[in-house]
């Protein structure tokens, strides 16, 4: 009776304790209008103001060490969160933020993640157009889809008394946030973080978090960059605790003074407080280098309406400055402290001294004008879409230092901190650069949004996000102020606001002074896109063009590309003026899937939704690197195009080599040098050579102690040399070749001499447009009136199926239809199939030798003349034949034919 009297007790408690749900059906609800993402002046709602990233520790070491996961006061929200996806907002569930709402039918997702990438709507691709119907402001009402997201999270105890924030990385589009039923605020643009204090809104115990991710917005129209078109809460989500008085941002300008000798430290830090308007405090700025501080400093602060500043400025003599090759950084710690010297909290940065500026039209890093050897590179894992981690991160930090990439535009859009915090480490220069590009709409100055009055607050709050969050990082060189959206008083706006806040990077836009409204001048950095070779002379040699040109795109990757880049950087490295540029771009934008066969292989554009869904096809495959990280073919033209040692011949006979060093501030002493001499394939001599000191940018010559060689017959001889560290660099491992040179030596052994004497005798007969030649073991037969050979007869087996012919084709690229090669260049397609014979020839010099030549015009498709081609076969009664081919362009042809330079082979048909 006891035990029957216990169970129904837990029975009553188990219903009981159940919670009442509800899906709230034919509950009213009534939208907002206009939308707010259909409102360009409403981008945000309670957002909090931008500033640069950190993490409060409570100690100097935490602090140091900077994991944002030791600090007690942070809490990760990623890993799994409720989902529910919908086609359209009408279909949304209106009332999802209620506690009580029932959400045991939805799904599991991962947070951060794209919904298209875990099986949700469709990934787009497409590059100009805009992936809905264009009409800005405004939205399909009838497709886009909407995501709402749930989950709960604890305060812990010790956060009592404490602002809480809820930081988000980067939400896809725009999204509301609830959090226990209340409305905490809106935020919009896809590649920054928002951030929300959300104290008033907590309680004991459970909380509950609801997010609304709209697919597309307003913001969209901002947001046109030439990727996937993905959605949802993409990156990091974590609550940050702080004290009443916090550390509110801080600005840390690390420059360097006196002939680029010393450091200069002016550091400006912001205090708040949420509940007094009034107080004393105390910051307190320290700066380690490694684990010596090197600084330390306190300040008074007192608050006034709850805001206070301190500024600090510090020399440091003979710092280690900060560079892409060099990069040296310190730790910069700041305290803020009670009136009573109590702790209240401590943040931290890395930071790296150097000196960004623009003298005599050059950019100057340091006191040297660098050149950007770079790349543009788009946020993209195979597998996550949007989402990236560190390895990823780390893996393309890896492939682009032992590829002599020094520079990354973080087209079109900023990205995740951690990239930031890589780059600081390991040594890229950045341009950092805006989440704007309205390419679908135009560039059009009375058209173009960048000139739009209601459009103003939005540009500015985008570049202004970036600007405030990566202040800090010494990799950022410049600021972009976006990508391909035409020009106006948007843009010139912006680039003041930049420069009066940030005066020690120069600022730039492609677009900017191009058929705008807006033609005073913004952009420090002439930074064109694809210009021709002879554009670049020609600015380069106008005394009235007074800014450095560094090409924002140019080398255009997509296929079998790269292969003219050294034609650009012969003209680069001739004119000061011209300072480089990054390549269109890094890594190939597919999207890894596996077939019913179990087969993995890369999607692109088209390969996803019905028939219908926008689409640009594969122009979204134009990187260096295979989406894996993998180089392609063309990678390695670049790699050699922008090594930093350059080797010229001096004496070759001699071993005499002139070595060049055109890295900026890296020695030629930390290298080591190895060279070899190369027969057919085979190192017939290797050996070391010393370069004890060599200064950037200076050359000296070397010799190299080469044995006399006796050159064998028919052999080619090559000198080969490397340049090699004996030490990880900057994450690329030891013994790496980071440059290399080949040169072909000038011996030349006695010629191979065909012995002729002991061949049989061959015989010619002619049979109406047939000739014949045939020996003991040998039956060739051409038509004399195609100049073809129709057999080819040894021993009594057939090695031709079809004769050889002329081919002046090869199958186009991706970019040779971009630029309409197969129509332009079409004429020469089938110029080898319409070959006429104008003179036929047949000599028999030796008893076992003939030799047939060929010379035949080539008809155009209206049949007139554009070349001149010729064949000689010499045939040996032992089976050999050498073959020799001419071909030469008629002159006078039209301009499309002028650059085309002739370049023939045989097209053969072999049997199986």
């Amino acid at each position: 009776m006891k035990r029957i009297s216990i169970f129904i007790l837990l029975i009553l408690l188990s219903v009981t304790g159940c919670k009442k749900v509800s899906k709230y059906e034919g509950i009213p609800f009534t939208e907002k209008e206009p939308r707010d993402w259909e409102n360009p002046g409403l981008f945000q709602i309670n957002r909090e103001a931008p500033h640069s990233t950190m993490i409060s520790f409570p100690d100097e070491q935490s602090a140091l060490d900077g994991l944002s996961s030791n600090s007690p006061d942070y809490i990760s929200l990623d890993g799994i969160w409720k989902f529910n996806w919908v086609k359209t907002p009408d279909e949304r569930p209106f009332w999802f933020f209620k506690d009580d709402y029932d959400t045991r039918d939805w799904e599991d997702t991962d947070v951060p993640s794209n919904w298209q990438m875990r099986g949700y709507d469709v990934p787009i691709y497409v590059n100009i157009p805009y992936p809905h119907k264009m009409d800005p402001p405004f939205i399909p009402h009838d497709w886009n889809p909407v995501g709402s997201y749930k989950r709960s999270f604890k305060i812990p105890s010790q956060w009592n008394g404490k602002e809480v924030f809820l930081h988000f990385g980067a939400v896809s589009s725009a999204f509301y946030v609830w959090v226990n039923e209340q409305l905490v605020g809106y935020s919009e643009d896809s590649k920054v973080p928002a951030e929300f204090n959300i104290t008033k809104y907590l309680k004991a115990g459970k909380n509950s978090l609801a997010v609304e991710v709209y697919r597309w917005s307003d913001g969209s129209y901002l947001e046109d960059q030439d990727f996937w078109r993905m959605s949802g809460i993409q990156r990091t989500v974590f609550l940050h605790a702080r004290p009443v008085t916090f550390i509110n941002d801080f600005f840390a300008k690390a420059d360097l003074e006196k002939n680029y000798s010393d450091g200069l430290l002016k550091l400006d830090v912001a205090v708040r407080s949420t509940a007094m308007k009034e107080g004393d405090f105390t910051l307190e700025a320290s700066l380690y280098d490694g684990t010596n501080k090197i600084y330390t400093e306190p300040k008074e602060v007192k608050l006034a309406d709850g805001r206070g500043a301190a500024s600090f400025s510090r020399s440091f003599p003979g710092i280690n400055k900060w560079s892409a090759e060099k990069p040296n950084l310190y730790s910069l710690v700041i305290c803020l402290k009670d009136k009573d010297g109590n702790a209240l909290e401590f943040v931290s940065s890395r930071i790296g001294f150097r000196k960004v500026e623009i003298i005599n039209s050059q950019l100057l890093v340091n006191g040297v004008a660098i050149r950007i050897k770079g790349t543009n590179m788009h946020e993209h894992d195979d597998i996550n879409g949007h989402v990236v981690d560190e390895a990823m991160i780390l893996r393309d930090i890896r492939v682009m230092k032992s590829h002599n990439i020094n520079s990354v535009r973080t087209s079109h859009y900023p990205q995740q901190e951690l990239w930031y915090q890589m780059c600081d480490k390991y040594g890229l220069y950045l341009i950092d650069e805006a989440d704007i590009e309205s390419h679908g709409i135009g560039y059009d100055k009375d058209v173009t949004i960048a000139d739009k009055p209601e459009w103003a607050a939005v540009h500015l709050d985008r570049m202004q996000r970036m600007v405030e969050r990566d202040k800090n990082h010494p990799s950022v060189i410049i600021w972009s102020m976006g990508n391909e959206s035409g020009d106006g008083h948007n843009f010139l706006n912006g680039y003041k606001w930049i420069k009066g806040r940030d005066d020690s990077r120069p600022v730039q836009y492609e677009r900017a002074e191009h058929f705008t409204n807006a033609p005073e001048r913004h952009t420090d950095i002439w930074c064109p896109m694809y210009p021709k070779i002879e554009e670049l002379e020609s600015y380069a040699k106008n005394a009235k063009n007074d800014r450095p040109l560094i090409m924002c795109e140019y080398a255009h990757a997509m296929g079998n590309s790269t292969g003219n880049l050294q034609d650009y950087w012969d003209v680069i490295e001739k004119y000061p003026k011209l300072q480089g540029g990054l390549i269109w771009d890094w890594v190939d934008q597919g999207l890894l899937k596996t077939n019913e066969d179990g087969e993995k292989y890369w999607t692109y554009g088209g390969d996803y939704g019905e028939e219908g869904i926008p689409s640009d096809g594969n122009f979204c495959l134009n990187g260096l690197v295979w989406p894996d990280r993998t180089p392609h073919p063309g990678l390695a033209e670049v790699n050699k195009v922008y090594q930093y040692i350059g080797f010229d011949a001096v004496n070759l006979p001699g071993g005499i080599i002139s070595i060049m060093n055109k890295y900026d501030f890296t020695n030629l002493s930390e290298f080591n040098f190895e060279w070899e001499i190369v027969a057919d394939g085979i190192t017939i001599q290797s050996g070391k050579v010393a370069v004890p000191d060599l200064k950037p940018k200076n050359s000296k010559t070397v010799t190299l102690p080469l044995n006399k060689i006796d050159p064998a017959p028919g052999t080619e001889y090559f000198l080969n040399i490397r340049a090699l560290r004996s030490d990880e660099w900057n994450s690329v491992p030891e013994d790496h070749v980071y440059a290399s040179a080949q040169f072909r030596l000038p011996y030349e052994g006695k010629p191979l001499i065909v012995n002729t004497d002991g061949l049989e005798m061959l015989q010619t007969k002619t049979t109406g447009s047939n000739l014949e030649i045939g020996g003991t073991d040998l039956k060739i037969i051409f038509n004399l009136g195609t100049g073809r050979m129709e057999s080819y007869d040894f021993k009594g087996k057939e090695l031709l199926k079809k004769g050889p012919e002329p081919d002046f084709w090869r199958p186009p690229t991706d970019n040779d239809y971009g630029y309409n090669m197969d129509k332009k260049l079409g004429i020469w397609k089938k110029a080898g199939e319409r070959t006429k014979v104008t003179k036929a020839n047949v000599s028999q010099p030796d008893m076992g030798k003939v030799v047939v030549s060929f010379t035949y015009e080539i008809p155009g498709s209206d049949g007139s003349k554009i070349g001149d081609y010729g064949t000689t076969y010499t045939i040996f009664s032992s089976g050999d034949v050498i073959v020799k081919i001419n071909s030469q362009k008629s002159p006078g042809r039209s301009p499309r034919f002028q650059e085309w330079e002739c370049r023939c082979s045989f097209r053969k048909n072999l049997p199986i």
